[in-house]
C-alpha cells in the first residue's frame, strides 16, 4: 500500500509541476540569449523572432540525453514544415553555449537545422514558471560526458506574434511534443 501511495503522490507532484507553467492567454516573457545554429553562435531575441511570426519555444532538460536527442532530431526532421507554417523554433536549456554548439551541429540531433539557446542561470526557464531540478550526481550524457548543470522541465510554448501564449504542451513524450507543436502552428495558418 505504501508503494501505491508514494507512486500516487509522485504522479500528482509531477503533474502539478507541469500545470505550474504559463498557460494559453498568458504573456510570454521576452528574453534574449546566446544561441547556436549549426555550431555558430548568435544572439537570439524572442521579440525579434516574433516580428517574423509565431515562435515555438521549447524547454528541455539537457543536450545529448535520450529524450532530448529524440526531440531535437524530430524538430530538425520537421523544420521545413514549421517554416512552411510560418513559425520558427528555439530550444532552451541550461546547457552551456559550448555544449549547444556541438548539439546544434550534430547530424543525428539538431542537424544544423534547429537553433538552441543557453540559459545557464535558469532565469529564462523560471520566468516561464517552469521547474528547474538538480541533476543526479554522476549524471552523464549519451556521449559519456558529465552533465554539469541543472535540468529544465520539458515543456513547449507556442507564442503568437503579439507575445501571448497560444498553447502549452507538456507531460507527453518528446515525439508527441514535436507533433503537437507542429499541429498547433499549422492551426494558426
Amino acid at each position: 500500500m505504501n508503494k501505491v501511495l508514494i507512486s500516487f503522490f509522485c504522479y500528482i507532484a509531477l503533474n502539478l509541476q507541469a500545470y505550474a507553467a504559463l498557460q494559453p492567454g498568458d504573456s510570454a516573457p521576452n528574453f534574449q540569449a546566446r544561441a547556436s545554429l549549426a555550431g555558430e553562435e548568435f544572439d537570439f531575441s524572442l521579440d525579434d523572432a516574433l516580428s517574423q511570426g509565431p515562435v515555438v519555444v521549447y524547454f528541455y532538460p539537457s543536450a545529448f540525453t535520450r529524450g532530448c536527442n529524440i526531440q531535437a532530431h524530430e524538430f530538425a526532421v520537421n523544420m521545413e514544415s514549421f517554416v512552411a507554417a510560418g513559425a520558427s523554433v528555439i530550444g532552451v536549456s541550461l546547457d552551456s553555449i559550448e555544449r549547444l554548439n556541438d548539439f546544434s551541429s550534430d547530424p543525428e540531433y539538431c542537424a544544423g537545422k534547429l537553433a538552441v539557446a543557453s540559459d545557464v542561470t535558469g532565469d529564462i526557464t523560471r520566468s516561464y514558471d517552469l521547474a528547474v531540478r538538480q541533476r543526479r550526481d554522476g549524471m552523464t550524457d549519451t556521449r559519456g560526458i558529465a552533465v554539469d548543470h541543472d535540468l529544465a522541465e520539458r515543456i513547449t510554448f507556442i507564442v503568437l506574434p503579439d507575445g501571448t501564449i497560444a498553447e502549452t504542451i507538456g507531460g507527453i513524450s518528446p515525439l508527441e511534443n514535436v507533433q503537437q507543436s507542429l499541429e498547433a502552428v499549422q492551426r494558426l495558418q
